[in-house]
Order: structure tokens, then C-alpha cells, then sequence
């Protein structure tokens, strides 16, 4: 095949080198894109006089046809055509005639591809910011049908305090805010354009930059040629960002896979997020939270790579930067795959209320309690700890819990303690105790999600 680039060559490509170097096999999914740029630097030409109208008409004409044709599955890529942009070109001609090889007037694949990459950028984040809010909202139904359900708290996986479940949901609302602000905050350096710098240095015609950033909603333009064409922090900002926000899903899978086992028991995933044994027929697998988890790792894998290709390229543009594509494209896959599968999975999931409460009551996660008590009786806090220490390890001894111990028996280690440290060791008790700002208390919850939801509602992309 004739190479669009082919004037200065002797040789054919070798036809390995050809299927190493194509990109085609990934990058048609920039497809739109790249239809959008071009429709967009045509206009610019045409208003610049650089092509005429007629032949812009022609262009934007042929192009409508190739974004029609590649919807309905009829374009016909060829690894010959390398990638996606030469693909385009040689259909383009293909349907109008030579006045298509007018389109690539002014630019450099270099600037095309960057600029391809910042649209994909832009809309993705678009979308993703709507998943996060879809998914912050079952958080917050889930809250609210689950506002008075306490169960342990952990620290080192070992129980610690008592908590509302509502209280522990909304962690991850907030992860997820902070996830989905980050995401908000990088649209401001995705909406650079590099159209227009060319392959590296600009171009010698008259172009109209400004022009094209505007047709194409971007709020500047790359100030430095070098820059745009070989820019890719803004695709490691997104990567890093997914990195960060799928952490934050695995952290909550781990969960749902723990509480969902028959030591916890807290929780049962709906059916249709569960798989089976294909020779053990009691068993019902959280396969959909332990892949979510196994997603971050190429997630986080996505990142490092871009990172590795990076560090070590001279400016401009190289080759190797064809690499920053299919990890990029990957990661939208599984983000896009693991908000859509949460948001359902979190709404439909059984909370099994008696089963938290009951362990709640059978530990001694109420023991911070009990100092405080002897502390707001005038004993200092070292001292305090150090007798609920020696209780807890008097309790263990008698295999009983704190709260079926006898007053005697309390008393015996502290003449301070009276027939009210049985109220102060009730479970609801010690989680309403604790009403400080972004505390666990009831009150203090409510007022969360009255914040989660005026959050919810106001920090939605346009």
C-alpha cells in the first residue's frame, strides 16, 4: 500500500515493523474526535483563506459521512493506514476525491493526536464525573434507610468503637467527593489546545488558533509549540486521579467482601452481583467487589507505565509516546465498568441490622467509654486507662462482657463508679456520646447528609 508519507522513501515497510508500529487496533476509539478536530481546523482554513470555502464545504461534507459510515460500523480500517488520523484521510479521499488530501493543510498528526487525546480526556472525565455522583447517591440512600443501624468500628481490623453504618458509608461518599473535585479541577489543563503547533515548531501558514480552541470549547491554547504536541501531563493527572479514586472502590470491596462472609455477616449482595462454585453448591462469591479490586491493580499499573514512557523523552514528539494510548483507554474501560457496577450493587444490598448490633454488644468496644466516664469524675486520663486496661483483662478472665459485669465488681477497681455506667455502656449511648463535628452520633450524621446532599446538587460538570 502507498503510504501517505511515502515520497522520500525507496523501501516498502517491512511488513512487521508495519503491524508493530499501526496503532489503528486502539486508537479508533479517538475516532470522533479526531472527526471533531478536523471538521474544526477546516473551518479555520476556509475562514483564513487558506483553502477555499467550496473546498472546506467539501471537506466538513466527506467528513459527516466517515463519522456516519464508522457509527453504523461500515468504516473499513486498515493497519496499512497506521492509524486512526491517516485511516480518516484515506477514506476521506477515497469518498471526495484529492481535494481530501487538502485536510492535513497547516498541522502534524503530532498536534492531531495530542488533541484527539485532550477531547477523549475532557469527555471522559465528563462522563465519569456523572458515575461518582450516581454512586454518591446510593451512599446517601443507603444512609438514610440505614440511619440508626450501629455497628463495630475498626481500627486494625480489630473492633474499636462503635459506629453508625450510616457513619461508614459516608466515608466513602466523601472519598469520592474529593475523587470527583479532583476530576473537576483537571478540566481547567485538559482544555489546552494544541492544535495548531504542528509537528513541533507551528507552521508557516496563517493560522488561526484561537479559532480552532473556540470551535472546539477549549478555554486556551498551548502557548508553546514543543509543549502541546509533546504534553502528556494532563493524561498522568487522569491516570492518577483513577489511581486514587479506584484505591478508594478497592477499599470499599475489600469491605463488602469481608462483611459479606459468614464469619461477619453484615451484609448480603444482592443475587445478580454474586457468581457460584462450579463444584461447591452452598457457595455464593462476591465475584463483582473482588474484581473491583483486582481492577486497581492495572489501574495503578496504567499510571506507572505512562510514567516510565515519560521520564526519559527529549522534546517533541517521539514514538514512544504511541504507548500513553491503550493504558489510558483501559482505565476509562475500568472505571467506567466499576462506577457503573457499584452504584446498583451498593442500592440493592441487604443490611442485616441484628447481626451488627449483636456484635457490637458482645465486645468491648464500649471501653473508651468507661474511661471517659472516670475521667469526667475528676481522674486523670492515664489513670483512667490504665483500670479499664486492668478491667477489660479482669472481663476476658470471667468470659463476660462490660456490661454484665456487677457494680461490685466495677467498684472494686474504683470507688468512683456508680449505677449510671450501665447507661454509659449502652451501645446507642456511646455512639450518640460522641456529637463532635463529623462525629457518629444520629445528630451528627443527619447533619452529613444534609451536606452530602446540598454537595450532590451543586457540583455537577456543565
Amino acid at each position: 500500500m502507498s503510504k501517505l508519507w511515502g515520497g522520500r522513501f525507496t523501501k516498502s515497510t517491512n511488513e512487521l515493523v508495519e503491524e508493530f508500529t499501526a496503532s489503528i487496533e486502539f486508537d479508533q476509539q479517538f475516532a470522533m474526535e479526531d472527526i471533531e478536530g478536523s471538521i474544526a481546523h477546516v473551518t479555520m482554513l476556509a475562514e483564513c483563506e487558506i483553502i477555499t470555502h467550496d473546498e472546506a464545504s467539501q471537506l466538513v461534507r466527506g467528513l459527516k459521512i466517515i463519522e456516519e459510515k464508522i457509527n453504523n460500523g461500515l468504516a473499513d480500517y486498515t493497519v496499512g493506514n497506521e492509524d486512526i488520523h491517516m485511516n480518516i484521510e484515506q477514506m476521506l479521499i477515497d469518498e471526495i476525491g484529492a481535494v481530501g488530501g487538502k485536510l492535513h493543510t497547516g498541522r502534524s498528526r503530532n498536534d492531531q493526536i495530542a488533541t484527539d487525546i485532550h477531547l477523549y480526556v475532557n469527555n471522559k472525565t465528563r462522563e465519569i464525573i456523572k458515575l461518582v455522583e450516581s454512586v454518591q447517591s446510593t451512599f446517601i440512600k443507603q444512609a438514610k434507610s440505614n440511619i440508626n443501624v450501629i455497628m463495630p468500628g475498626y481500627t486494625h481490623l480489630q473492633r474499636a468503637q462503635p459506629v453508625l453504618f450510616s457513619h461508614h458509608l459516608l466515608a466513602y461518599f466523601w472519598m469520592l467527593e474529593r475523587d470527583k473535585q479532583r476530576l473537576i479541577d483537571s478540566l481547567q489543563r485538559v482544555n489546552w489546545s494544541p492544535l495548531g503547533a504542528g509537528a513541533l515548531a507551528g507552521t508557516t501558514f496563517p493560522i488561526n488558533r484561537e479559532r480552532t480552541a473556540e470551535l472546539l470549547g477549549f478555554e486556551m491554547v498551548y502557548p508553546n509549540s514543543l509543549d502541546a504536541v509533546s504534553d502528556r501531563d494532563f493524561v498522568l493527572e487522569f491516570l492518577s486521579i483513577a489511581s486514587i479514586m479506584m484505591t478508594h472502590i478497592s477499599r470499599l470491596s475489600e469491605e463488602l467482601v469481608i462483611w459479606s462472609s459468614q464469619e461477619f455477616n453484615f451484609i448480603e449482595l444482592d443475587d445478580s452481583f454474586c457468581t457460584g462454585s462450579s463444584i461447591m453448591p452452598q457457595k455464593k462469591n462476591p465475584d463483582v467487589p473482588e474484581l473491583l479490586r483486582g481492577k486497581t491493580g492495572r489501574v495503578h499499573g496504567n499510571l506507572f507505565g505512562l510514567l516510565t514512557v515519560l521520564k526519559g523523552l527529549p522534546l517533541a514528539y517521539n514514538k514512544d509516546m504511541q504507548e500513553d494510548k491503550e493504558g489510558l483507554l483501559d482505565t476509562v474501560k475500568a472505571i467506567d465498568g466499576s462506577l457503573r457496577l457499584l452504584a446498583p450493587m451498593i442500592e440493592t444490598m441487604q443490611v442485616k441490622q441484628d447481626n451488627m448490633y449483636n456484635a457490637v454488644d458482645q465486645d468491648y468496644s464500649n471501653a473508651t467509654d468507661i474511661a471517659d466516664y472516670l475521667v469526667t469524675k475528676g481522674l486523670p486520663f492515664r489513670q483512667a486507662h490504665e483500670i479499664i486496661g486492668k478491667i477489660v483483662l479482669y472481663a476476658i478472665e470471667q468470659k463476660k462482657y462490660l456490661l454484665a459485669l456487677t457494680l461490685e465488681e466495677y467498684q472494686s477497681f474504683s470507688n468512683l463508679f456508680e449505677e449510671d455506667i450501665y447507661v454509659v455502656l449502652e451501645p446507642k449511648h456511646v455512639v450518640d456520646a460522641r456529637n463532635s463535628t463529623g462525629g457518629t452520633a444520629e445528630s451528627q450524621v443527619r447533619k452529613q447528609l444534609e451536606q452530602a446532599e446540598a454537595v450532590l446538587s451543586g457540583n455537577s460538570a456543565s
